[in-house]
């Protein structure tokens, strides 16, 4: 007997040294797969600058330069491949004219990086030109280049990193419109911030968006819908729910019941920020909001701080996402400073040349 509880105890410790060097195996490869990123988008970057200074001491001709690429291009991909077409060739020259002058993160991000990038300076002998550390991988740059603004491609290239977003990720944080979004509920130096640090989450205000994109639920806008459908479709989609509110969410409950002097209420979802280290209520409301819907979710913020959080927890926010909202109605039954916000949502993706539109008349 004895025998047998020693050889499940030799098991256990087995199964844990199993544990410890798979983790091991699992980040070396990860780290390698990392290392193998950051190397190509530095040559490709230094690919892009021997054209360019090429290019600057050949014929001032437009033809010149075309004829060059193309027959630089058949020799590479002879011997190396179809990755140094024409067309990436031309890509990796726009790299390097755009990310040599303009740094690519900020220094606090770059600071981040520096484990990393430190390894390709020693291990690499490319030839380091370039002002900024390259940490996403080159199918991220080749999209963000596509960005105009240099402010916004900043900004995306932060929460990219930050949040660890795949290229379709990014995509789709770009396609609804995340940057506009944010820059139309901040001030000039809000706005500032966003291309230099990303979104910074201090206070309840900083975690608002209006509007919420909600296109991955699959609703058509013309869909009828009721609101149990609405919620059941965002708890079947909650990892995309999750991207859209933002960072340092987490889901606790849906349609959360508390009793108050013999009467159950519920609140349609209950999340917590590990940020601001509150409780998120959000109510669903298909309709246009009314002042009822405000009361009613004061009512359940009142609850929660009073007998729900703890005193080392910061105040609950309250949202209210609701199909269609007047602003002056808010703002005259929500007292001043309130941590109860009305937001409208929408099934479909933002015409992103509206929003633009419009942050130009608020500036």
């Amino acid at each position: 007997m004895r025998y047998e509880e020693d050889l499940k105890m030799n098991d256990l410790s087995n199964q844990a040294l199993f544990i410890e060097i798979r983790e091991l195996i699992n980040s070396s490869r990860n780290r390698i797969v990392q290392t193998v990123n950051t190397a190509m988008v530095y040559t490709y970057f230094e690919i892009g600058r021997l054209i360019v200074e090429h290019l600057q001491n050949g014929k001032d001709r437009a033809d010149y330069g075309k004829q060059t690429l193309k027959t630089l291009s058949e020799e590479l991909v002879k011997e190396f491949g179809n990755g140094f077409s024409e067309r990436n060739l031309l890509r990796m020259k726009t790299f390097y004219q755009e990310y040599s002058i303009s740094p690519t993160l900020s220094s606090e991000f770059k600071t981040k990086a520096s484990s990393m990038s430190s390894t390709i300076h020693k291990e690499s002998s490319i030839q380091q030109t370039q002002p900024s550390n390259f940490i996403l991988s080159w199918s991220h740059y080749v999209f963000l280049m596509r960005i105009e603004n240099t402010a916004e491609r900043r900004f995306y290239e932060i929460e990219a990193y930050e949040n660890n977003w795949s290229l379709r990720e990014l995509k789709r944080q770009f396609d609804s419109s995340l940057y506009e979004r944010l820059v139309l509920s901040r001030d000039k130096e809000g706005v500032k911030r966003l291309s230099e640090k990303g979104q910074i989450i201090e206070k309840h205000q900083d975690v608002i968006k209006d509007p919420y994109i909600l296109e991955f639920l699959g609703f058509d806008e013309k869909t009828r819908y009721s609101e149990t459908e609405l919620e059941t479709a965002i708890i079947d989609k909650l990892e995309h729910f999750l991207l859209e509110l933002g960072k340092g969410f987490l889901f606790e409950s849906r349609q959360k019941r508390f009793t108050f002097e013999e009467d159950h209420f519920y609140v349609d979802l209950v999340f917590y920020n590990r940020l601001l280290h509150c409780y998120v209520l959000i109510d669903l409301k298909i309709g246009e909001l009314k002042h009822q819907d405000l009361g009613q979710m004061q009512m359940y913020v009142n609850y929660f701080d009073r007998y729900v959080k703890l005193d080392d927890e910061q105040a609950t926010v309250g949202i209210i996402l609701c199909k269609q909202k007047k602003d002056s109605l808010v703002e005259i039954t929500l007292p001043k400073d309130a941590n109860i916000h009305a937001a409208k949502y929408q099934t479909y993706l933002p015409d992103k040349q509206e929003l633009k539109k419009l942050i130009e008349e608020t500036e």
